[in-house]
Protein backbone atom coordinates (compact mmCIF):
# COMPACT_ATOMS: atom_id res chain seq x y z
CA UNK A 1 0.00 0.00 0.00
CA UNK A 2 1.29 3.51 -0.69
CA UNK A 3 1.62 6.24 1.96
CA UNK A 4 0.60 9.34 0.84
CA UNK A 5 1.36 13.02 2.40
CA UNK A 6 0.07 16.58 3.21
CA UNK A 7 1.98 18.65 5.07
CA UNK A 8 0.28 21.29 7.34
CA UNK A 9 0.36 24.83 5.73
CA UNK A 10 -0.47 26.03 8.75
CA UNK A 11 2.16 24.83 11.45
CA UNK A 12 0.93 25.01 15.18
CA UNK A 13 3.57 26.76 17.60
CA UNK A 14 5.77 24.40 19.83
CA UNK A 15 5.55 24.64 23.49
CA UNK A 16 8.40 26.29 24.62
CA UNK A 17 11.40 24.45 26.58
CA UNK A 18 10.13 23.95 29.98
CA UNK A 19 6.17 23.97 29.19
CA UNK A 20 4.17 21.52 31.37
CA UNK A 21 3.17 19.41 28.19
CA UNK A 22 0.91 16.83 31.41
CA UNK A 23 -0.20 13.92 29.05
CA UNK A 24 -2.85 13.81 25.92
CA UNK A 25 -3.46 17.60 25.89
CA UNK A 26 -1.22 19.13 23.19
CA UNK A 27 -0.99 17.07 19.41
CA UNK A 28 1.15 17.93 16.99
CA UNK A 29 0.81 19.33 13.21
CA UNK A 30 0.01 15.51 11.49
CA UNK A 31 -1.97 12.69 11.58
CA UNK A 32 -2.12 9.22 10.07
CA UNK A 33 -5.71 7.74 8.64
CA UNK A 34 -6.00 4.80 6.61
CA UNK A 35 -9.77 3.58 5.82
CA UNK A 36 -11.45 -0.24 5.47
CA UNK A 37 -13.99 -1.21 3.12
CA UNK A 38 -15.51 -5.02 3.31
CA UNK A 39 -14.21 -5.95 -0.07
CA UNK A 40 -11.42 -3.74 -0.73
CA UNK A 41 -9.48 -4.08 2.53
CA UNK A 42 -7.41 -1.49 4.35
CA UNK A 43 -6.76 1.40 1.57
CA UNK A 44 -5.92 5.23 1.09
CA UNK A 45 -3.24 5.26 3.62
CA UNK A 46 -2.57 9.04 3.87
CA UNK A 47 -0.37 11.27 6.27
CA UNK A 48 -2.36 14.76 6.90
CA UNK A 49 -2.82 17.87 8.73
CA UNK A 50 -4.43 17.14 12.36
CA UNK A 51 -7.86 17.99 12.77
CA UNK A 52 -11.38 16.99 12.92
CA UNK A 53 -12.71 13.63 11.21
CA UNK A 54 -16.45 13.63 9.90
CA UNK A 55 -18.62 11.34 11.40
CA UNK A 56 -21.86 9.88 11.29
CA UNK A 57 -23.81 9.73 14.68
CA UNK A 58 -25.03 6.51 13.94
CA UNK A 59 -21.12 5.32 13.59
CA UNK A 60 -21.26 2.20 15.28
CA UNK A 61 -18.39 2.87 17.20
CA UNK A 62 -20.56 5.27 19.28
CA UNK A 63 -22.98 2.94 19.65
CA UNK A 64 -21.46 -0.59 20.17
CA UNK A 65 -17.96 0.47 21.62
CA UNK A 66 -16.30 -1.27 18.37
CA UNK A 67 -12.74 0.24 18.80
CA UNK A 68 -9.51 -0.91 19.80
CA UNK A 69 -6.29 1.74 20.54
CA UNK A 70 -2.56 1.27 21.54
CA UNK A 71 0.20 3.61 23.10
CA UNK A 72 3.51 3.91 22.79
CA UNK A 73 6.17 6.32 22.56
CA UNK A 74 9.15 8.21 20.64
CA UNK A 75 12.33 9.23 22.47
CA UNK A 76 14.49 11.83 21.64
CA UNK A 77 18.15 10.77 22.72
CA UNK A 78 20.93 12.77 23.80
CA UNK A 79 23.25 13.10 20.35
CA UNK A 80 19.51 13.79 18.69
CA UNK A 81 18.32 10.18 17.49
CA UNK A 82 14.88 9.67 17.35
CA UNK A 83 14.00 6.75 18.68
CA UNK A 84 11.16 3.58 18.73
CA UNK A 85 11.02 0.76 21.74
CA UNK A 86 9.72 -2.52 20.05
CA UNK A 87 7.00 -0.52 18.10
CA UNK A 88 6.26 -4.13 16.29
CA UNK A 89 4.97 -5.36 19.58
CA UNK A 90 2.38 -2.95 20.00
CA UNK A 91 1.10 -3.39 16.28
CA UNK A 92 0.73 -7.45 17.02
CA UNK A 93 -1.40 -6.46 20.28
CA UNK A 94 -3.34 -4.35 18.40
CA UNK A 95 -4.12 -7.21 15.93
CA UNK A 96 -5.09 -9.54 19.28
CA UNK A 97 -7.48 -6.89 20.65
CA UNK A 98 -8.40 -6.39 16.81
CA UNK A 99 -9.46 -10.29 16.41
CA UNK A 100 -11.68 -9.78 20.28
CA UNK A 101 -13.69 -7.14 18.89
CA UNK A 102 -13.93 -8.22 15.41
CA UNK A 103 -12.20 -5.44 13.66
CA UNK A 104 -9.75 -6.71 10.49
CA UNK A 105 -6.23 -6.65 11.07
CA UNK A 106 -3.90 -4.48 10.17
CA UNK A 107 -0.43 -5.01 8.45
CA UNK A 108 2.32 -4.47 11.14
CA UNK A 109 4.94 -4.51 8.97
CA UNK A 110 3.69 -1.36 7.47
CA UNK A 111 1.63 0.01 11.11
CA UNK A 112 5.27 0.28 11.88
CA UNK A 113 7.06 2.00 8.67
CA UNK A 114 4.07 4.56 8.16
CA UNK A 115 4.11 5.39 11.88
CA UNK A 116 8.05 5.76 11.62
CA UNK A 117 7.18 8.58 8.55
CA UNK A 118 4.53 9.86 10.82
CA UNK A 119 7.37 10.65 13.78
CA UNK A 120 9.90 11.76 11.10
CA UNK A 121 7.70 14.26 9.46
CA UNK A 122 6.58 15.79 13.02
CA UNK A 123 10.42 15.10 14.68
CA UNK A 124 10.44 18.50 15.82
CA UNK A 125 7.70 17.82 18.50
CA UNK A 126 10.19 15.10 20.15
CA UNK A 127 10.70 16.87 23.24
CA UNK A 128 13.92 17.29 24.85
CA UNK A 129 13.20 18.00 28.28
CA UNK A 130 14.49 15.11 30.31
CA UNK A 131 11.52 12.25 31.05
CA UNK A 132 9.69 14.04 28.40
CA UNK A 133 9.15 12.10 25.03
CA UNK A 134 6.15 11.90 22.33
CA UNK A 135 3.05 9.64 23.23
CA UNK A 136 1.71 8.06 20.34
CA UNK A 137 -2.21 6.77 19.94
CA UNK A 138 -2.77 4.30 17.10
CA UNK A 139 -6.56 3.46 17.00
CA UNK A 140 -9.33 1.74 15.38
CA UNK A 141 -12.93 2.59 15.11
CA UNK A 142 -15.96 1.02 13.17
CA UNK A 143 -17.41 3.83 11.22
CA UNK A 144 -20.05 2.59 9.66
CA UNK A 145 -23.44 4.31 9.60
CA UNK A 146 -26.05 2.11 10.66
CA UNK A 147 -27.71 0.95 14.08
CA UNK A 148 -28.03 -3.12 15.00
CA UNK A 149 -25.76 -4.75 16.89
CA UNK A 150 -23.01 -6.07 14.15
CA UNK A 151 -19.72 -5.74 13.08
CA UNK A 152 -18.97 -3.10 11.04
CA UNK A 153 -18.57 -2.95 7.28
CA UNK A 154 -16.32 0.23 7.23
CA UNK A 155 -13.30 1.01 9.62
CA UNK A 156 -10.96 4.09 10.44
CA UNK A 157 -7.25 3.73 11.68
CA UNK A 158 -5.56 6.68 13.20
CA UNK A 159 -2.63 7.88 14.56
CA UNK A 160 -2.01 10.66 16.96
CA UNK A 161 1.06 12.07 18.40
CA UNK A 162 1.04 14.18 21.91
CA UNK A 163 4.12 15.35 23.38
CA UNK A 164 3.92 14.42 26.88
CA UNK A 165 5.97 15.54 30.45
CA UNK A 166 7.55 13.46 32.57
CA UNK A 167 5.36 10.83 34.40
CA UNK A 168 7.37 11.36 37.72
CA UNK A 169 8.23 15.35 37.26
CA UNK A 170 9.63 15.27 40.99
CA UNK A 171 11.32 12.23 40.69
CA UNK A 172 10.26 8.24 41.30
CA UNK A 173 7.80 8.31 44.08
CA UNK A 174 5.66 5.06 45.82
CA UNK A 175 1.98 5.26 45.29
CA UNK A 176 -0.84 4.16 47.40
CA UNK A 177 -2.85 1.05 45.96
CA UNK A 178 -6.60 0.16 47.21
CA UNK A 179 -7.81 -3.09 46.22
CA UNK A 180 -10.98 -3.02 44.91
CA UNK A 181 -13.10 -5.85 46.34
CA UNK A 182 -17.14 -4.96 45.39
CA UNK A 183 -16.63 -4.50 41.33
CA UNK A 184 -14.76 -6.76 38.67
CA UNK A 185 -13.05 -5.30 35.34
CA UNK A 186 -12.87 -8.55 33.55
CA UNK A 187 -13.65 -12.06 33.56
CA UNK A 188 -11.54 -15.32 31.64
CA UNK A 189 -13.38 -14.95 28.56
CA UNK A 190 -13.92 -11.61 28.48
CA UNK A 191 -12.21 -8.63 27.25
CA UNK A 192 -9.70 -7.89 29.42
CA UNK A 193 -6.48 -9.04 27.61
CA UNK A 194 -7.97 -6.30 24.99
CA UNK A 195 -6.79 -2.91 24.73
CA UNK A 196 -10.41 -1.03 24.69
CA UNK A 197 -12.58 1.25 25.83
CA UNK A 198 -14.72 -0.47 27.06
CA UNK A 199 -11.92 -1.87 29.80
CA UNK A 200 -11.31 1.66 30.67
CA UNK A 201 -14.79 2.51 30.99
CA UNK A 202 -15.67 -0.28 33.56
CA UNK A 203 -12.66 0.72 35.97
CA UNK A 204 -13.93 4.57 36.44
CA UNK A 205 -16.13 3.95 39.09
CA UNK A 206 -13.73 2.46 41.43
CA UNK A 207 -10.96 4.82 40.36
CA UNK A 208 -13.61 7.59 41.97
CA UNK A 209 -14.06 5.39 44.93
CA UNK A 210 -9.97 5.17 45.37
CA UNK A 211 -9.47 8.45 45.32
CA UNK A 212 -11.45 9.63 47.85
CA UNK A 213 -10.02 7.14 50.20
CA UNK A 214 -6.76 8.73 49.15
CA UNK A 215 -5.54 5.77 47.27
CA UNK A 216 -4.02 7.26 43.67
CA UNK A 217 -4.85 3.35 41.72
CA UNK A 218 -6.87 0.49 42.24
CA UNK A 219 -5.40 -2.92 42.23
CA UNK A 220 -8.37 -5.49 40.60
CA UNK A 221 -9.01 -9.22 42.10
CA UNK A 222 -10.61 -11.75 39.83
CA UNK A 223 -13.96 -11.58 38.49
CA UNK A 224 -14.55 -15.09 39.62
CA UNK A 225 -13.50 -15.96 43.41
CA UNK A 226 -12.27 -12.47 43.86
CA UNK A 227 -9.06 -13.53 45.21
CA UNK A 228 -6.54 -13.72 42.45
CA UNK A 229 -4.33 -10.40 41.84
CA UNK A 230 -4.96 -9.36 38.43
CA UNK A 231 -3.48 -5.40 36.84
CA UNK A 232 -3.58 -1.94 38.18
CA UNK A 233 -5.86 0.47 36.60
CA UNK A 234 -3.47 0.76 33.24
CA UNK A 235 -1.19 -1.11 34.07
CA UNK A 236 0.50 -4.78 34.79
CA UNK A 237 1.40 -5.96 38.82
CA UNK A 238 4.56 -7.25 39.82
CA UNK A 239 5.53 -8.41 43.74
CA UNK A 240 8.89 -9.54 45.11
CA UNK A 241 8.25 -12.15 47.59
CA UNK A 242 11.06 -13.65 49.71
CA UNK A 243 13.35 -12.72 46.79
CA UNK A 244 11.07 -14.39 44.13
CA UNK A 245 9.54 -11.77 41.41
CA UNK A 246 6.06 -12.62 41.12
CA UNK A 247 3.83 -11.30 38.53
CA UNK A 248 0.39 -12.45 37.69
CA UNK A 249 0.00 -14.65 34.29
CA UNK A 250 -1.70 -13.78 31.63
CA UNK A 251 -5.08 -15.67 31.76
CA UNK A 252 -7.01 -14.04 28.96
CA UNK A 253 -8.04 -11.27 31.57
CA UNK A 254 -5.12 -9.07 31.89
CA UNK A 255 -3.48 -6.80 29.11
CA UNK A 256 -0.05 -8.70 27.48
CA UNK A 257 1.84 -5.61 28.79
CA UNK A 258 5.13 -4.76 26.36
CA UNK A 259 6.56 -3.04 29.25
CA UNK A 260 5.56 -6.31 31.68
CA UNK A 261 7.05 -8.17 28.89
CA UNK A 262 10.43 -6.55 28.59
CA UNK A 263 10.68 -6.60 32.50
CA UNK A 264 10.71 -9.83 32.35
CA UNK A 265 13.10 -10.35 29.72
CA UNK A 266 15.29 -8.28 31.80
CA UNK A 267 14.94 -9.31 35.19
CA UNK A 268 15.40 -13.26 33.81
CA UNK A 269 19.18 -12.17 32.38
CA UNK A 270 20.66 -10.65 35.23
CA UNK A 271 19.54 -14.21 36.36
CA UNK A 272 16.74 -13.09 38.76
CA UNK A 273 13.61 -15.56 39.49
CA UNK A 274 10.34 -14.26 37.84
CA UNK A 275 7.13 -16.50 38.51
CA UNK A 276 4.37 -16.21 36.09
CA UNK A 277 1.45 -17.34 38.05
CA UNK A 278 -1.73 -17.05 40.13
CA UNK A 279 -1.49 -15.16 43.02
CA UNK A 280 -3.86 -14.74 45.69
CA UNK A 281 -4.31 -11.20 48.15
CA UNK A 282 -4.07 -13.78 50.49
CA UNK A 283 -0.89 -14.89 49.83
CA UNK A 284 0.45 -10.86 49.66
CA UNK A 285 -1.24 -10.43 52.70
CA UNK A 286 0.34 -13.21 54.17
CA UNK A 287 3.52 -12.54 53.01
CA UNK A 288 3.80 -8.79 54.37
CA UNK A 289 2.62 -10.16 57.95
CA UNK A 290 5.96 -12.74 58.06
CA UNK A 291 8.27 -9.53 56.72
CA UNK A 292 8.52 -11.22 53.28
CA UNK A 293 6.95 -8.59 50.84
CA UNK A 294 10.11 -7.14 49.48
CA UNK A 295 9.07 -4.70 46.72
CA UNK A 296 5.65 -3.61 44.88
CA UNK A 297 5.66 -1.90 41.69
CA UNK A 298 3.23 -1.35 38.40
CA UNK A 299 4.53 -1.49 34.90
CA UNK A 300 2.92 0.24 32.11
CA UNK A 301 3.86 2.44 28.98
CA UNK A 302 3.56 6.03 30.54
CA UNK A 303 5.08 5.11 33.68
CA UNK A 304 7.47 3.21 32.74
CA UNK A 305 7.66 1.70 36.76
CA UNK A 306 5.18 2.79 39.28
CA UNK A 307 6.77 1.60 42.71
CA UNK A 308 3.91 0.86 45.34
CA UNK A 309 4.48 2.28 48.86
CA UNK A 310 1.28 0.97 50.37
CA UNK A 311 -1.54 -1.46 49.63
CA UNK A 312 -5.06 -1.23 51.55
CA UNK A 313 -7.31 -4.54 51.57
CA UNK A 314 -10.24 -4.12 53.02
CA UNK A 315 -9.16 -3.02 56.94
CA UNK A 316 -5.62 -4.29 56.40
CA UNK A 317 -3.20 -1.58 55.26
CA UNK A 318 0.14 -2.72 53.98
CA UNK A 319 3.58 -0.60 53.91
CA UNK A 320 6.30 -1.75 51.80
CA UNK A 321 9.69 -1.28 51.61
CA UNK A 322 8.96 1.64 54.39
CA UNK A 323 7.20 3.76 51.90
CA UNK A 324 10.19 3.54 49.31
CA UNK A 325 11.04 2.20 45.84
CA UNK A 326 12.81 -1.20 46.08
CA UNK A 327 16.29 -2.00 43.96
CA UNK A 328 14.55 -4.11 41.51
CA UNK A 329 12.00 -1.74 40.80
CA UNK A 330 14.42 0.77 40.65
CA UNK A 331 16.98 -1.27 38.44
CA UNK A 332 14.03 -1.96 35.68
CA UNK A 333 13.17 1.50 35.65
CA UNK A 334 17.18 2.63 35.22
CA UNK A 335 17.75 0.01 32.66
CA UNK A 336 14.43 0.57 30.60
CA UNK A 337 14.18 3.84 30.15
CA UNK A 338 18.42 3.81 29.55
CA UNK A 339 17.33 1.62 26.71
CA UNK A 340 14.30 4.02 25.45
CA UNK A 341 16.15 6.88 25.66
CA UNK A 342 19.30 5.49 24.17
CA UNK A 343 21.84 6.07 27.18
CA UNK A 344 22.34 2.53 27.22
CA UNK A 345 22.41 -0.56 24.57
CA UNK A 346 19.56 -2.98 24.79
CA UNK A 347 19.07 -6.25 23.98
CA UNK A 348 19.44 -6.59 19.12
CA UNK A 349 15.62 -5.30 17.95
CA UNK A 350 14.60 -3.62 20.91
CA UNK A 351 15.27 0.13 20.00
CA UNK A 352 14.34 1.55 16.30
CA UNK A 353 15.88 4.38 15.00
CA UNK A 354 13.63 6.60 12.99
CA UNK A 355 15.68 9.46 12.35
CA UNK A 356 18.50 12.21 13.67
CA UNK A 357 17.49 15.77 14.34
Amino acid sequence: MNLTIEKTKNPMPKPAPGTALGFGRIFTDHMMIMEYDKGQGWHDARIVPYGPISMSPASTCLHYAQETFEGLKAYRSADGRILLFRPEENFKRLNLSNERICIPHVDVDFCVESLKELVKLDKDWVPEEDGSSLYIRPFVIGNESRLGVKDADNYLYIVLLSPSGAYYPEGLKPVKIYVEEQYVRAVRGGMGFAKTGGNYAASMLAQHTAHEKGYSQVLWLDGVERKYVGEVGAMNMFFVIDGEVVTPELDGSILAGITRKSIIELLRAKGMTVTERKLAIQEIADAADAGKLQEAFGSGTAAVISPVGELKWGDKVMTINNGEIGPIAQYAYDTLTGIQWGRIPGPEGWVEEVCRV
